[in-house]
């Protein structure tokens, strides 16, 4: 399916150094074809930031009507250029933008950056996604044609010329029918999913919600339409998968309970009581869990299938920070990922040193907290679905990629994107590997696991983790009640997961901006992902007689 290509298009062109009266033309070209504001404001800009011997655009998608009318003027409009020129359309809308991204006018500031001579007689360039990383693969290289003219300016010979050289095309490993159906599940919901193949890198699918058009960008936007954009409380402009920074919430219990077992004198099979709160040593400040009774006595076990908040805040204090951190670096915390994306993030891997570079003190608090992804770690969901990919590989970490392939224009020959390692997680015991792969199972297959009921009916095995981040604080004394809080204060939801067990064929991560629970409002998203890349279809949900009380 074709998420970008060009086609040609009749442009009308003007060669301000051929025009005495500009303003004159520009009146007789308005009765030839529509000339709307947003053309000459556009036009005026240009007039204004390049030369005058440029030939600068007017119009462009001119009709064949209004064609064959400047076409009939043509000889007595001086100046005046009628051209077929190809221009870039995304033929599916908004479907795919922030991985795809888009070209548009070259502005003044991309002048600066550009080998001038490479552009000579283009009119846009790649601003942003795969656009704008594989710009020069795609942009080819510029014919030029040297011809003798006559007094008047007109041609008379040409003395040589030397064809265009067309950019290369890209294949992608998105899979634009599973990002349509990713999309659609997200619905007017902000939230990001992003699904890869654990073996390869392979980014099988990049949503970021809202979406928005990049058609009107490819000739300049008009500054009504972007200001909505701007102003639009959602932000659709923002990639939220690559770009957008969450607490990880519990999804962080998956990497930090494997930390324990790698721990030399931790026994996961010691219990730990959960009264439902949990406080240090001669400190009143009360640190609840999220299941309000608590859970009684649990092990590592228990602690990461219901996802009990108390087991992890004691072994929080148990790894210390710099353990947390430590061990947390190499499934890519705290860094970029290496994707084929322009503006990533790195999200934030705190510890004591960190917060000092910051002239901040670190709290013994905030050592509680991120054992259960709050406080001031942040990631994107790129990071984490990297992350639950190491995990499914065997404990290697592989780069995340969009494309797949380039192909010669020309000779049609394939040039495959080769995956490339970006760390292995040191690990004391390789078999503690496959005990938390074991304990992510039961969070979907026991009927304890806070994801029970998206695995129900499943054919195949998922290991997962729920996650919910809260996005406002909840004072000592204060009681968080969904429904009485305005939904952009409500938690967000976040889901993490790779299938099948035996063999991963696909990992991905949910976060669903406000959704409230990780297990009813993102699992149940990347189970569809799953059922597509596993099944090639998606599965009914279960009943909700099947549905537990172990909401995360």
């Amino acid at each position: 399916m074709v998420l970008a290509q060009s086609f040609p298009i009749y442009t009308l062109e003007i060669f301000p150094e051929q025009v005495g009266d500009m303003a004159g033309l520009l009146g007789q070209l308005g009765k030839l074809v529509r000339l709307s504001e947003t053309d000459l404001k556009l036009f005026h800009k240009q007039l204004r930031e390049r030369s005058r011997f440029e030939t600068l655009t007017l119009r462009t998608h001119l009709t064949d009507e209004e064609a064959a009318r400047v076409a009939l003027k043509r000889p007595y409009l001086n100046g005046v250029e009628l051209q077929a020129r190809l221009q870039r359309h995304y033929p599916l809308g908004g479907l795919g933008v922030h991985p795809v991204g888009y070209v548009g006018r070259i502005s003044e500031q991309d002048m600066k950056r550009i080998v001038k001579s490479a552009y000579r007689g283009m009119r846009h360039i790649g601003k942003l996604g795969v656009e704008a990383v594989y710009e020069d693969m795609l942009l080819g290289s510029v014919g030029f044609e040297e011809v003798e003219t006559n007094a008047h300016g007109r041609p008379v010979r040409t003395i040589e010329r030397i064809a265009p050289v067309a950019g290369k095309n890209l294949y992608l490993n998105i899979d634009a029918k599973l990002q349509a159906l990713v999309e659609q599940a997200l619905g007017k919901r902000r939230g990001a999913v992003v699904a890869m193949e654990p073996k390869t890198g392979a980014v099988l699918a990049f949503v970021s919600t809202p979406t928005y058009d990049p058609n009107p960008f490819v000739n300049g936007i008009d500054a009504q339409s972007y200001k909505r954009l701007l102003d639009n409380p959602d932000k659709p402009l923002i990639n939220r998968a690559s770009s957008g920074q969450y607490a990880p919430g519990s999804t962080i219990k998956a990497f930090l309970g494997l930390a324990a077992l790698e721990l030399k004198d931790y026994d996961p099979a010691q219990p730990v009581t959960c009264p439902g709160w949990f406080s240090l040593p001669g400190d009143r400040h009360v640190f609840r869990d999220w299941k309000k009774l608590g859970h009684g006595a649990v092990n590592l076990h228990d602690a990461v299938v219901q996802s009990c908040d108390v087991y992890f805040y004691r072994l929080a204090v148990a790894l210390t920070p710099e353990g947390m951190k430590d061990f947390l670096a190499p499934f890519g915390f705290g860094q970029r990922t290496g994707v084929d994306l322009p503006d990533e993030s790195a999200g934030i891997l705190p510890s004591p040193e960190w917060k000092k570079a910051r002239g901040q003190p670190w709290y013994p608090g905030e050592t509680v907290v991120t054992g259960i992804g709050q406080g001031p770690i942040l990631v994107t969901p790129l990071q984490l679905v990297a992350a639950i990919s190491a995990l499914a590989n065997g404990g290697v970490r592989m780069q995340p990629r969009l494309v797949r392939a380039a192909e010669d224009a020309k000779t049609k020959t394939l040039s495959e994107t080769v995956p490339e390692v970006a760390s292995e997680i040191p690990l004391r015991d390789k078999g503690n590997l496959q005990t938390i792969i074991s304990y992510l199972t039961d969070v979907v297959h026991t009927n304890k696991g806070t994801a029970y009921w998206i695995g129900w009916n499943s054919p195949y095995k998922i290991a997962g983790k729920t996650g919910t981040a809260q996005v406002k604080g909840v004072g000592q004394t204060e009681t968080y009640v969904e429904s009485m809080v305005p939904e952009r204060f409500r938690d967000h939801a976040l889901f993490i997961a790779f299938a099948p067990v035996d063999d991963p064929k696909v990992a991905v991560a949910v976060i669903v901006e406000n959704g409230g629970h990780g297990s009813s409002a993102a699992a149940p998203i990347a189970r569809k992902v799953m059922d597509y890349v596993i099944l090639g279809k998606t599965q009914s949900p279960a009943p909700a007689a099947v549905r537990q009380e172990n909401d995360e």
